[in-house]
C-alpha cells in the first residue's frame, strides 16, 4: 500500500459553477490526497448557465439537462466535500480561515485552509430604479431564475393562469408582450427565445448599438436582422422605471419619456464581479472592479487564488486589463489555479473574448480586438478588410455569404481580431482565426493555412485563406485599398455590368465593365487616384491590378457595394444587408 502524502493541502473553493468546479475536479486528478471543500451558495453546482435562455424558450425542455454535474457525482467520483446552499461570508487571511454559513439552518462554522480559491462569479446589475422589484421583472443568471420565468410565462397573468391546461381550439392566445432591457449576449438570446414563445418583443438598450464588443457596422447588420424578425428596437434609450397597471401587466418607462407595455420584463443590464469576499480579505481590486490576479491566478495574497467572472484579466491582443464573463476562460483559469496549487508552473495567456451569438438561424461571432477598441487606445498601426465569401463552394446547394471583417497590423501583418456574420460556417471561421490570434499568426499564415475542403463544407480557397490573401496583397502593395469614408476625393470607377447598376449604384461613379476596361483606359484620368468598386471587391481587385500595371494610381474600395451597405447605409436607414444575399 502506497504511503499517504501528508503534505497535500486543504483547499477551500468558493463557488461551484464553471471556474470553481473545474478547479476542484482538476485538483483531485493531480492530488489524490488533497482535502478539497467546494461551497456553493446556490442549490446547484456545475450548471450550464449559458443554456438558461434556451430553457426559457423551450429549446432545452428539461431543467435537468442544464445540470452538468451534481453533489453526488463530485463526492463519488472525486471525493470532494461539496456543500450547496452554503455561503462563504468572511475570510480571515491572517488566520487562513473562512467563515461559512449554512443557508438552510443558519449554522456558522469556521474552516481553516492552506489554499483558498475564489470563484463567486458575478452578480447581475440591478440599479435602484422605481418599480424594479415588481412581479414579472426577472434576471437570467441561475436555474431558479429560468424556472421562475417559465412559471410566469405559463401562469403569471390573469389570462395565462390555467393556460397550460388547454390546447388546440379551446383557447386563442391574445397578444403578449415582453421587454428585454440590455442588448448584450443574454439580452439577444432572450429576445430570440421570447419571440419563439409567441411574445412581441421590444429591446431597450442605453447604448447606440447592440452587442458592445463588436464594431458598429456589424451591430447594424444584426439590428436590421432583428427588425425583420419583428423585434422592436429602442436604442440610445435607458430605462427610467417600471409601473404596474391594473391589468397586472407592466409599463416600462424610458429616459426619453417613452413607455412600453409588457407582460414580462427581462433585465439583462450586464454583470459586475462579486468582490464582497475579496474586499473582506483586503485583496487588490483593479480599476475595472474585478480581483487582480497574476498569470498563475494568484491574488495579492499568495495563498488565495481567484478565477472566473470575478477577476480582471489581461486582453491577449492589447495587453489591457479587461472583464470577460465567459465560461471557456473561467474553466481554463480554474484548471490553472489547480495546477499551481499542485506545484505545476501553469500560466494563463490572457483572454481574447472569443464569442458567438445565435439569432433566428444566423450567427455573429468575434475574436481578438475590435477597431473601436484600437481607436480608443489611440492605436493607428492597423488595417482592416471587408470580405463576403460563401460558407462553402458556391456550386454546392445551400451556400450562404459570410460578412467578415479582419483587422491586422500594418507594420508586420499580425492578426489582431475578426468579426463575422452569416447563416452558415461562421463559428468554424472565427474559431480558426481565434487559434491563429493566440498563436501570434500573421496574415501570411492565413494564406498558407491548410483547412478541410469538400464542396459541402468549404471551398478550395477557404474564407480563412481568402482573408489572408486579401490582407497580404495589401501589405505587399499588390492591392492598395481605400474605405468608403475616404473616397470623396477619388475618381469612382464601377466595373460591374450595367444591369447591376439598376439594383444599386453610386452617384458620380463612372461605369466601365471589367471586360471592357483594357480597351477604354483612355477614358480614365491620369492625374487623380481611381477608386474601383464592384459588388464585393473581387472584380475591383482585378481592375486595380490592370490599372496599376498601366501606370494609373488606383485603389480597391474594400468590400465594394456590400461594405457600403454594411458600414454606412445601415447607420442611416432601418433596412439592411440580407444575410441571404448572393
Amino acid at each position: 500500500m502506497a504511503p499517504i502524502n501528508t503534505t497535500s493541502p486543504k483547499v477551500i473553493i468558493v463557488g461551484g459553477v464553471a471556474g470553481g468546479a473545474s478547479c476542484a475536479a482538476r485538483l483531485r486528478r493531480l492530488d489524490e490526497n488533497a482535502q478539497i471543500i467546494m461551497v456553493e451558495r446556490g442549490p446547484y453546482v456545475s450548471f450550464a448557465n449559458c443554456g438558461l435562455p434556451y430553457h426559457v424558450g423551450g429549446v432545452i425542455e428539461k431543467e435537468s439537462s442544464l445540470l452538468v454535474a451534481n453533489e453526488k457525482m463530485f463526492r463519488k467520483q472525486f471525493a470532494i466535500d461539496v456543500r450547496t446552499r452554503c455561503e462563504a461570508v468572511a475570510i480571515a487571511p491572517e488566520k487562513k480561515t473562512v467563515e461559512l454559513r449554512n443557508l438552510e439552518t443558519g449554522e456558522v462554522t469556521i474552516e481553516p485552509y492552506d489554499k483558498l480559491v475564489l470563484s463567486p462569479g458575478a452578480v447581475s446589475v440591478r440599479p435602484p430604479l422605481p418599480g424594479i422589484d415588481l412581479p414579472g421583472i426577472f434576471h437570467v443568471r441561475t436555474v431558479p431564475d429560468a424556472r421562475e420565468i417559465r412559471e410566469w410565462i405559463e401562469r403569471g397573468t390573469t389570462f395565462l393562469a390555467g393556460m397550460h391546461r388547454y390546447s388546440g381550439f379551446q383557447t386563442v392566445r391574445p397578444k403578449t408582450r415582453a421587454v428585454v432591457v440590455g442588448g448584450g449576449f443574454i439580452g439577444l438570446e432572450m429576445v430570440e427565445n421570447l419571440v419563439h414563445r409567441g411574445f412581441e418583443v421590444t429591446l431597450v438598450e442605453m447604448l447606440d448599438q447592440v452587442l458592445p464588443p463588436v464594431d458598429k457596422e456589424h451591430a447594424r447588420v444584426i439590428e436590421a436582422f432583428l427588425r425583420r424578425q419583428g423585434v422592436r428596437l429602442a436604442l440610445s434609450d435607458g430605462v427610467a422605471g417600471f409601473k404596474q397597471l391594473e391589468s397586472s401587466s407592466l409599463e416600462v418607462l424610458t429616459q426619453s419619456g417613452k413607455t412600453y407595455h409588457a407582460d414580462l420584463v427581462i433585465l439583462s443590464l450586464g454583470v459586475r464581479p462579486d468582490t464582497t469576499l475579496a474586499k473582506s480579505a483586503s485583496l487588490q481590486i483593479g480599476e475595472l472592479g474585478g480581483i487582480r490576479v497574476d498569470e498563475h491566478m494568484r491574488t495579492s495574497n499568495p495563498d488565495i487564488f481567484a478565477v472566473g467572472d470575478v477577476v480582471e484579466v489581461k486582453d491577449f491582443v492589447t495587453g489591457q486589463w479587461s472583464l470577460i464573463a465567459l465560461a471557456g476562460p473561467a474553466n481554463r483559469q480554474g484548471r490553472i489555479a489547480a495546477d499551481v496549487i499542485a506545484g505545476r508552473d501553469s500560466r494563463y495567456r490572457g483572454t481574447q473574448g472569443t464569442s458567438i451569438v445565435g439569432l433566428f438561424g444566423a450567427a455573429i461571432a468575434w475574436t481578438g480586438t475590435s477597431e473601436k477598441m484600437l481607436n480608443q487606445m489611440g492605436d493607428t498601426d492597423y488595417e482592416k478588410i471587408y470580405l463576403y465569401p460563401n460558407s462553402h463552394a458556391g456550386y454546392y446547394p445551400g451556400a450562404k455569404p459570410i460578412a467578415m471583417k479582419v483587422i491586422f497590423r500594418k507594420s508586420d501583418g499580425r492578426l489582431l481580431g475578426a468579426q463575422a456574420i452569416g447563416k452558415d460556417g461562421v463559428d468554424k471561421r472565427i474559431s480558426a482565426l481565434a487559434v491563429m490570434v493566440q498563436m501570434g499568426a500573421k496574415v501570411y499564415d492565413l494564406e498558407e493555412a491548410e483547412l478541410c475542403y469538400a464542396p459541402a463544407f468549404g471551398s478550395a480557397k477557404d474564407p480563412i485563406n481568402f482573408a489572408g490573401m486579401v490582407a497580404a496583397g495589401i501589405l505587399r502593395n499588390d492591392m492598395p485599398i481605400v474605405h468608403w469614408n475616404n473616397t470623396q476625393d477619388g475618381f469612382l470607377l464601377d466595373v460591374r455590368e450595367p444591369f447591376e447598376l439598376a439594383v444599386e449604384n453610386v452617384p458620380n461613379a463612372i461605369n466601365i465593365p471589367l471586360g471592357k476596361l483594357r480597351s477604354r483606359l483612355d477614358e480614365l484620368p491620369t492625374d487623380r487616384e481611381i477608386h474601383v468598386i464592384c459588388r464585393s471587391g473581387q472584380r475591383a481587385y482585378y481592375a486595380t491590378r490592370i490599372l496599376l500595371q498601366n501606370g494609373f494610381k488606383a485603389r480597391n474600395v474594400s468590400g465594394g457595394m456590400l461594405s457600403l451597405t454594411h458600414t454606412h447605409l445601415l447607420s442611416q436607414v432601418e433596412p439592411g444587408m440580407s444575410l441571404d444575399a448572393d
